[in-house]
């Protein structure tokens, strides 16, 4: 039996479609767990708890509207136990099984990444709206089931389903997980036949797909064809010719988007600092880290400090090193230590001192 995208082994009448049948007409007694699935077993305890400590729960409205706005809060809030107490009521006055309401709890069950729930509500809503795959389509992509939001995508597709301005960004962030160009390249398509391909949200995501796929040139494209850019924007083409080591290009876009006046944050200048780093621009590296913080006002993180040790590191410059690691209001993490020891290691200093600690390599 197909459940949304997955294939369950045990046939539906086996299965939770029982326990909605047995709440919707015998709401009055308890639901015995030999009879539930494993998906939203923990709903079907929650109502048998609401049974038989009634008097001890706090009353909750009956209509659909306000447990709407309950769950809204819950998908916001990521607490999942509420929610189970939520679904739960909801089962028990008779409303889980509004469509609407079915909506919000695979919307709610997905923010919590609880997507085995969250597919079988999905299987027994009456209408699959394009609102419902979005939500499981962004929700695989953002903890990095790339396949699994390719595929509800493509069924989505298969079953005619209009897509709109809330599908593609994160269809597009699954195929830069994936590296999938080909697939990319169509989605590209698509966006622009249907009139969002210069929609800034659709045109961020391209950049960072083009750019994790290994075509600068089209992510280039995009960048310079944009009609408006924020710090998203700046960031995405930035990191892409940083995933290719072409460093001058990072430079020239960081000055650039200094020049239209868009104030950068810590994650633009990480991006910058590592490519100093590896590019070997010591003194550059040392403009921006003290323009982060003299113009800026951005306090640095050990990220920051990270990429400094590692930039003068890799140039030999150990003493340096060590006293902005000695000037350090915070404690070195081990990605710090290890690019500082590494340091010393490759340029054969068998011994250093930092911070009243002594190593010897």
């Amino acid at each position: 039996v197909k459940i949304g995208l997955r294939v369950l082994t045990r046939p539906l009448p086996e299965m939770l479609p029982t326990v909605y049948r047995t709440l919707g007409e015998n709401y009055n007694e308890r639901v015995s767990p030999s009879i539930i699935h494993e998906p939203l077993k923990a709903v079907v305890d929650q109502y048998n708890t609401s049974q038989l400590r009634e008097t001890q729960m706090t009353p909750l409205p009956q209509d659909i509207p306000t447990y709407a706005k309950l769950l809204q809060h819950c998908c916001t809030s990521k607490n999942l136990q509420k929610l189970r107490k939520l679904h739960a009521q909801a089962i028990k006055f008779r409303i889980s099984s509004d469509d609407f309401l079915r909506a919000k709890l695979v919307s709610a069950y997905v923010s919590c990444s609880e997507f085995s729930d969250a597919h079988f509500i999905f299987s027994r809503c009456n209408r699959h709206s394009t609102f419902l795959y979005n939500t499981l389509i962004r929700g695989y992509a953002s903890v990095k089931e790339f396949h699994l939001s390719l595929n509800c995508f493509r069924q989505m597709i298969d079953y005619r389903k209009e897509i709109d301005q809330n599908t593609l960004p994160a269809v597009l962030k699954s195929v830069a997980g994936l590296s999938v160009l080909r697939v990319g390249k169509r989605v590209h398509g698509y966006a622009v036949v249907r009139e969002f391909g210069s929609e800034l949200a659709h045109c961020n995501a391209l950049i960072s797909m083009y750019g994790k796929c290994g075509d600068l040139s089209s992510a280039r494209n995009v960048f310079d064809g944009m009609p408006e850019r924020n710090l998203i924007t700046w960031c995405a083409m930035m990191g892409g010719y940083g995933m290719h080591g072409d460093f001058e290009e990072i430079f020239g876009l960081f000055d650039g988007l200094l020049e239209m006046g868009v104030k950068p944050d810590k994650a633009a200048f990480t991006t910058v600092l590592t490519s100093c780093s590896h590019g070997g621009r010591i003194d550059k590296g040392k403009e921006y880290f003290k323009m982060m913080t003299e113009r800026f006002g951005l306090r640095p993180s050990l990220e920051h400090y990270t990429c400094m040790v590692d930039m003068l590191g890799r140039a030999g410059r150990i003493t340096e090193a060590k006293e902005l690691i000695e000037s350090m209001e915070m404690e070195p993490d081990e990605a710090l230590w290890r690019a500082l020891l590494g340091a010393c290691k490759f340029h054969r200093e068998s011994e250093i001192t930092v911070r009243g600690r002594c190593y010897f390599i």
